[in-house]
């Protein structure tokens, strides 16, 4: 039996359990880099400059992180990788790249996204956010299983455990954009805090490197955010415009910023043509929300953001590859899952909430 988390068109409505999830076949996986999460990538490129001296010259991926791209698997996190959706979506060929007309469609049976987005904005509204000193840090702390495997062979997903980021507030140019430390079975460099060295020359504050006072600087009118969006991302073979901006937005997810800027995200991101909702999605702790997704006909992988059912706020992601290296459906393999258990801001690198490192 086939994971979807949504229904195809003209067939049953029944959902898949974790259990068969993760017994699916083994996926062939060779996803572009600039799909990987971001921490991930950064540990182990750290890793190669260390074993290897000819991988010191090679360049940082644009690209910041996912799912956990929490950090997002996707939002701050690390995932091995983030996904895409296979089911009955309208694939980008909706309203033309940021028209700013709405674009988000309607699972069989289920709620509209853009209703259901509305609704994560309006509760995204009342939640209050005190503003974040330059020398300050963003503390996220995640729980996350990620593929164990090969870049380039099958999926394996490895053992749960935690992932704890402390992310640089400067909006000045930096070098280290902040520290990373995984813990338990399968975390990368388990116990050690590494920095997140961008590689290069010093990374500005701007969507590869999100930080308080630049996310409070974006648009708060959906249209004109996602505008923006639009004009800094691009389709390719890989995914298309529409896809390229929706992943965009769940890379900001779980970040620190003000009410209205995080408001405006969600309403943007259901603006974008083919957004689905899948009416339950299970995150890394097995806290049960609604999920956001989309389709693309150009990728092969599928992210699904989730949402307490309560309170609407972000809860994590899952990570799904669901097409063949010629781009055709194949049974969808979990890649990746994510819980954001705790966020705080901080004074120091190692400081955790309720406690300061002495």
């Amino acid at each position: 039996m086939n994971a979807d988390d949504l229904p195809r068109a003209g067939s049953g409505s029944a959902a898949r359990s974790e259990a068969e999830e993760l017994l699916s076949a083994p996926a062939e996986w060779d996803l572009p880099r600039n799909r990987h999460l971001h921490h991930k990538d950064v540990l182990m490129r750290r890793i190669d400059h260390d074993l290897n001296p000819a991988a010191r010259t090679a360049a940082a991926p644009p690209r910041r992180k996912l799912l956990l791209r929490a950090a997002v698997l996707l939002p701050a996190a690390s995932l091995a990788l983030a996904g895409a959706l296979v089911v009955t979506l309208s694939g980008g060929g909706g309203s033309a790249p940021g028209s700013g007309t709405g674009g988000a469609g309607t699972a069989e049976g289920g709620p509209s996204a853009s209703v259901t987005l509305g609704r994560i904005a309006a509760a995204a509204m009342e939640t209050g956010t005190s503003p974040v000193k330059d020398g300050q840090l963003v503390y996220v702390r995640t729980l996350l299983r990620a593929n164990t495997g090969t870049f380039e062979g099958p999926v394996k997903l490895g053992a749960l455990h935690q992932s704890e980021s402390w992310t640089v507030q400067n909006p000045a140019p930096v070098k280290t954009a902040g520290w990373l430390r995984e813990t338990g079975k399968d975390a990368v460099m388990p116990g050690e805090t590494i920095p997140i060295e961008e590689g290069g020359a010093p990374v500005p504050a701007g969507f590869d490197r999100p930080t308080y006072k630049w996310l409070a600087s974006l648009p708060t009118d959906p249209a004109a955010l996602l505008r923006l969006i639009y004009s800094r991302t691009k389709g390719d073979e890989t995914e298309s415009h529409d896809q390229a901006a929706f992943s965009r937005i769940g890379d900001l997810l779980g970040d620190v910023m003000p009410a209205a800027n995080n408001a405006a995200l969600y309403k943007a991101a259901a603006r974008i043509p083919g957004v689905v909702v899948i009416p339950d999605a299970v995150d890394a702790a097995g806290r049960h929300g609604i999920g956001i997704t989309r389709e693309d006909p150009r990728s092969r992988i599928r992210d699904v953001w989730i949402f307490d059912k309560h309170d609407l706020t972000y809860l994590g992601a899952r990570s799904y590859i669901t097409k063949d290296k010629k781009k055709e459906p194949r049974p969808t393999t979990l890649l990746g899952v994510s819980a954001v258990m705790e966020r705080a801001v901080v004074d120091h690198r190692g400081d955790t909430p309720g406690r300061a490192n002495g």
